[in-house]
C-alpha cells in the first residue's frame, strides 16, 4: 500500500514509524527540512519538502497512484485541502484528515464528496478525552479498550500484593466468578509478554489484560486485584479542547475543579462549563494544590500543551497525596523517562491516533485496533466474512484457527450477544472477531486470515 503522510510532527513521525513495520511504501510531506532528515535517517521512507496542501507538492509525493492521504498536519485547514486536491487532481481513494476544532466537527455533513472529499476524521484530542474518562470510569484499571460499540471491554491492571488471585492459576477465575466468562488475552511482566495458559500463574506487579463483556467489567477488576472506592473529585489541570471537553464529559457525576494560567480562558471555560469550578492559576503551584485540598482528590488530570508543566505538576500533585495522577505526555522520550516515576498513568496523543488510523489501513475486515503499549502490541476487532468452504475462520473452532505466534483470540460478539474465546467457540459469518497481538508485527498474518474469499464477492 503506497500512503503519503501529510505533516512531520510527533503525529506524523509516529505515524510514519508505525507504517513502515507495515512493510508499506511511505512518503512524509512537510515544510521543516531538518525534521525530515531526521526521520528520514531513522526510518525508510521517502520525503518531499513544501506545503502538503499545494498539487505540485502532492506529486512530487506520488499522489497519482497513492493509495491513501493521511493529513495529520497543525492545520485543519491545510489538512482539510489537501484532502480535496487529492481527491479533485489526484482522485486518491482514502482520505483522512486530522481535525480539531468543533466548528467543523459539529456540522459533519459538510465532509463529503460534493463538498469537502474527507473520508475519515481523527481528532486526538477527542480519542484521549474519551480514553481518560474510561479511566476515570474504572477505578484502578491502567487503559481501558472498546469493542463493538461498546458492547466488550478490553482492559489493563496491574496486579498486586494481597490481591485476590495473586499466585494463582487462571483456571481458578471460573472457580472465583461462576456467574461471569472472562478471559486473560495476555500479560506483561517486567515488559516482557506471556501468553496466557490455564496453568500460568499470575504474580505481583504483572500487568493482565483481560476481556469481559462491558456489563460485567466491574466485576472481574474486584477478582484480580482489591477493590479500590470509586472517584468523587476530580483536579482537571490544563483548559485547552481536552480539559475542556473532559470537564464537560465528567461534571455532572464528579466533582470538578479546571486549573488554567490564561483568565480570559477561564472566562470562555465557565462560560461553556456548567458545574465545574474553574480556577485561573498554575497547576504547579504548591499553595492553589493545597488550598484545593489535593491530599483529599481521587485524580489528578494533567493535559496541558507542556509536556514539562504536566510532569511537575503531576509529580506535585502525587506527593501532596493525590490518590491518582493521570498525565498527558506527546514526546515519547519523556514517557520512558518517567516510567519509574509515582506517575501512575500516562497517556499518549499519538498512540490513541495510530489506532484509529492503523483501522483504515488494515487489509481484511478490520473495524478497530487499539495499538498498546507504546505500538508494540496491539488490539483488533475484525468481522468474519465468507462461507466454511473458502474462509480461513468461518465454521472453525477458535482451537483449530492457526493464529500467528503471540495471537490469542479475547472474545467473539455475535450480534448483541458476546461469546469470550473458549476452544469450542465456532466462528461464524459477520462475527465480529476481538484478537490481542503481543507482536503486532503478525497484524499482516491475522489481516490475511480474516480477508474474505474472491468468491464471497
Amino acid at each position: 500500500m503506497k500512503i503519503i503522510i501529510l505533516g512531520a510532527g510527533e503525529v506524523g513521525g509516529n505515524l510514519a514509524q508505525n507504517l513502515t513495520r507495515e512493510s508499506s511504501d511511505i512518503t512524509v510531506v512537510d515544510t521543516d527540512a531538518e525534521r525530515l532528515r531526521e526521520l528520514q535517517d531513522r526510518f525508510d521512507i521517502r520525503t518531499v519538502r513544501g506545503p502538503g496542501s499545494h498539487p505540485d507538492i502532492l506529486q512530487a509525493a506520488g499522489a497519482d497512484d497513492a493509495d491513501m492521504i493521511i493529513a495529520v498536519t497543525n492545520s485543519d485547514e491545510v489538512n482539510m485541502i489537501a484532502c480535496q486536491v487529492a481527491y479533485s487532481v489526484f482522485r486518491t481513494p482514502t482520505k483522512i484528515a486530522r481535525v480539531r476544532s468543533t466548528a467543523y466537527l459539529d456540522h459533519a455533513e459538510i465532509f463529503r464528496n460534493e463538498a469537502m472529499p474527507v473520508d475519515h476524521i481523527v481528532n486526538p484530542e477527542h480519542i484521549v478525552t474519551h480514553d481518560i474518562k474510561r479511566l476515570i470510569d474504572n477505578p484502578g484499571a491502567l487503559q481501558v479498550m472498546e469493542f463493538a460499540d461498546g458492547i466488550v471491554q478490553l482492559v489493563c491492571i496491574k496486579a498486586l500484593y494481597g490481591g485476590p488471585l495473586v499466585d494463582q492459576e487462571l483456571q481458578t477465575i471460573r472457580e472465583h466468578m461462576p456467574s461471569v466468562d472472562t478471559r486473560v488475552a495476555a500479560i506483561f511482566r517486567k515488559n516482557r509478554p506471556i501468553i496466557p495458559e490455564g496453568n500460568t500463574v499470575i504474580e505481583a506487579d504483572d500487568e493482565v489484560f483481560f476481556i469481559a463483556a462491558s456489563r460485567d467489567i466491574h466485576a472481574v477488576m474486584n477478582e484480580l486485584r482489591r477493590t479500590e472506592r470509586p472517584y468523587k473529585r476530580l483536579i482537571i489541570a490544563g483548559g485547552g479542547h481536552i480539559g475542556q471537553g473532559l470537564a464537560r464529559a465528567v461534571e455532572h457525576r464528579y466533582g470538578v475543579r479546571i486549573v488554567d494560567h490564561s483568565r480570559q480562558r477561564c472566562y470562555e471555560l465557565s462560560e461553556t462549563l456548567d458545574r465545574a469550578i474553574v480556577l485561573a492559576g498554575n497547576c504547579a503551584d504548591r499553595d492553589l494544590l493545597l488550598d484545593e485540598n489535593i491530599e483529599d482528590t481521587d485524580v489528578f488530570c494533567a493535559v496541558t500543551n507542556d509536556d514539562e508543566a504536566n510532569i511537575m505538576s503531576s509529580m506535585l500533585a502525587k506527593s501532596l497525596g493525590a490518590r491518582k495522577v493521570i498525565t498527558l505526555i506527546n514526546n515519547p522520550a519523556y514517557a520512558d523517562l518517567i516510567e519509574d516515576s509515582n506517575i501512575d498513568i500516562v497517556i499518549s496523543p499519538q498512540q490513541a491516533t495510530l489506532g484509529s488510523i492503523l483501522m483504515h489501513v488494515r487489509q481484511g475486515d478490520v473495524v478497530k485496533v487499539h495499538s498498546l503499549r507504546r505500538g508494540a502490541a496491539e488490539a483488533m476487532e475484525a468481522i468474519a466474512h465468507g462461507e466454511e468452504r473458502g474462509s480461513k475462520v468461518v465454521g472453525k473452532r477458535i482451537g483449530e484457527i492457526p493464529l500467528p505466534p503471540g495471537t490469542t483470540i479475547g472474545a467473539v460478539v455475535r450480534g448483541k450477544e458476546v461469546l469470550i474465546a473458549h476452544d469450542d467457540v465456532k466462528i461464524q459469518t459477520d462475527d465480529h472477531v476481538i484478537l490481542f497481538l503481543v507482536d503486532r508485527k503478525q497484524a499482516p498474518a491475522v489481516e490475511a486470515l480474516f480477508q474474505a474469499p474472491f468468491s464471497f464477492f
